[in-house]
């Protein structure tokens, strides 16, 4: 009995030492892999930034398709830890590195939020929403209707899930791709800027949606159910009702949220508790049946209009700027070459069809509320490119079984090449005149423009840092719109205004009736300035004097 008690001691101590082994061995090479992935895909990002003069996104993107399981990082063999990636279970990473990119998509989606201007989109809703819902259905329908009608596709129903997914995939707008050009080309208050924000806002929101409607109906199919119509109704409002009355119980109660986590008169233990918050709506929403994505989105759209956005999207951008590359480089990573051949005649097709659907679904609902040819152009270019939504919801799709490696290639496709269209076409579409007809220039041309030019840019910095101090400390809301200009939105209840850093130059542009209130907040940072440097010349006057005494004295 004794020898069988040893025995079996011994056992568990050699199970507990393999496993230990093993965990430490996973995590070596984890470790390993998100060196590469961090190096590479930063890397990547910088070089199409500086040379391209693309979003980073396109370089993240590309250095996974290089490193990827499929091209050199399924060649490189590392000792006693074998290849550098390889397919696990038939999918391109492992589950903890695709725990890591699912985080990365979380805190992605849940800065998405944070930045929604909500003040914006319900002021310019009924043009925004129409614009958004016009892109919405025309970008869903024929994407899912070219996977059912092109042959060999092996999809003979529209209500096929993979065909769902490529109708959901091509929806998502990338406003911050919109947003930097718009920026660089100071029409952010435009008419036409305005209207492409707040139609991209309703893009994504409802995008979420259909994501959420989509995933429920492709489980009710993978599971060897009948979808029918009443079962899409109960998923329609499961979906639609989860995200209204969650992200209508988040701004009831936001500022009481916010007050209580203030109590704890830390930064640090502020944003820490807020994003912890999103990751429990997050795990929330995946419970009730939707994608996790939702639950970060809804967070932060939250918390987007109370006086902590600012400080969380301040202090979040440091892990932003190293996790979310690596979803994207996991994205690419994802990208089967071989599985793609058969399908890239189809995959252009389908992003022809992605760039169509945008420019008329968003440029006929605008021409008809108004807007001339010019104007309808620039506003459907303007919801042209897509970004991080599709490829979080492609990579969902292939994850849950739900597309093909094939598929996947093909979304990965649409995002590139409608991402590498729109800025040069969009720069090109605001030269010329208004983009409103006659009868409507005159009464919405009502963004003026404030200029100030300062003998130096380290004035011009210190001005608006002090400006920005003094909005927030008047309960404006400031948001940094990341640009390659130096770019803040303002907004108080139904006053917004915008704030552009253009090298020596402070620009304002603002509504005429919000004018007056930008000039005055203005000025009263010019006389504090002007008190400050007053003051600080007495300062150098006296110490003259002072040197003056000394050398009198010796």
């Amino acid at each position: 009995m004794t020898n069988l008690t040893h025995a079996t001691v011994a056992a568990v101590h050699h199970a507990a030492e393999e496993s230990s082994h093993s965990i430490t061995h996973m995590m070596v090479h984890l470790m390993i892999q998100l060196a590469v992935i961090i190096i590479v895909a930063k890397s990547g990002g910088y070089l199409a930034q500086r040379f391209l003069k693309m979003p980073a996104v396109l370089g993240e993107l590309a250095s996974g398709m290089i490193i990827g399981p499929y091209a050199l990082g399924g060649k490189i063999h590392l000792p006693t830890l074998g290849t550098l990636f390889a397919e696990n279970h038939g999918f391109a990473a492992s589950a903890e590195l695709y725990g890591i990119a699912t985080l990365a998509s979380i805190i992605l989606l849940f800065l998405a939020g944070l930045e929604t201007d909500l003040a914006s989109f319900l002021r310019y809703s009924v043009v925004g929403s129409v614009v958004g819902l016009g892109g919405l259905l025309a970008s869903f329908i024929l994407g899912d209707l070219i996977a059912v009608v092109w042959p060999g596709n092996g999809i003979d129903t529209f209500m096929d899930p993979a065909a769902l997914f490529l109708g959901v995939i091509s929806v998502a707008t990338s406003v911050g791709i919109t947003a930097r050009i718009l920026a660089e080309k100071r029409k952010m208050s435009s008419p036409e800027g305005v209207t492409i924000l707040a139609g991209a806002v309703f893009d994504d929101v409802f995008g979420i949606v259909t994501l959420a409607i989509v995933m429920g109906m492709a489980n009710v199919r993978l599971s060897g159910g009948e979808v029918n119509w009443i079962e899409i109704g109960i998923i329609a409002a499961k979906a639609i009702g989860f995200f209204v009355v969650v992200t209508a119980l988040g701004l009831i109660f936001a500022r009481k949220i916010t007050s209580a986590i203030k109590q704890f008169k830390s930064k640090e233990m502020i944003v820490s508790t807020c994003f912890g918050l999103a990751l429990l709506l997050a795990g929330l929403a995946e419970m009730a049946g939707l994608a996790m994505i939702i639950g970060a989105y809804i967070m932060g759209l939250a918390l987007s209009r109370t006086d902590l956005a600012h400080e969380i999207e301040h202090h979040m951008r440091g892990t932003y700027n190293i996790l979310v590359p690596i979803f994207f480089c996991v994205m690419g990573m994802m990208v089967d070459f071989t599985a793609m051949k058969p399908v890239l005649l189809f995959g252009s097709v389908y992003s022809l069809l992605a760039i169509a659907s945008k420019v008329l679904g968003c440029g006929i609902p605008a021409w008809a509320m108004r807007f001339n040819l010019r104007g309808s152009i620039r506003i459907g270019l303007g919801m042209l490119p897509r970004g991080e939504v599709a490829l979080i919801v492609a990579g969902i799709g292939l994850a849950s079984g739900i597309i093909d490696q094939g598929i996947f290639g093909v979304s990965i496709m649409m995002t590139v090449i409608t991402t590498l269209l729109a800025p040069p076409l969009l720069v090109k579409s605001f030269e010329g005149g208004s983009g409103l007809r006659k009868e409507m220039a005159g009464g919405s041309e009502d963004i003026q423009s404030i200029e100030l030019t300062f003998p130096s840019r380290d004035i011009t910095e210190f001005l608006i840092n002090r400006f920005i101090r003094a909005l927030q400390n008047e309960e404006f809301f400031v948001h940094h719109l990341q640009t390659d200009q130096p770019t803040y939105q303002v907004r108080k209840d139904d006053i917004m205004f915008v704030l552009i850093e253009d090298g020596m130059t402070l620009r304002i542009n603002a509504p005429a009736e919000h004018q007056h209130i930008a000039r005055l907040m203005l000025v009263e940072e010019l006389l504090s300035l002007s008190d400050l440097l007053e003051a600080t010349q007495k300062m150098e006057d006296l110490q003259s004097m002072g040197n003056n005494l000394l050398a009198g004295m010796f």
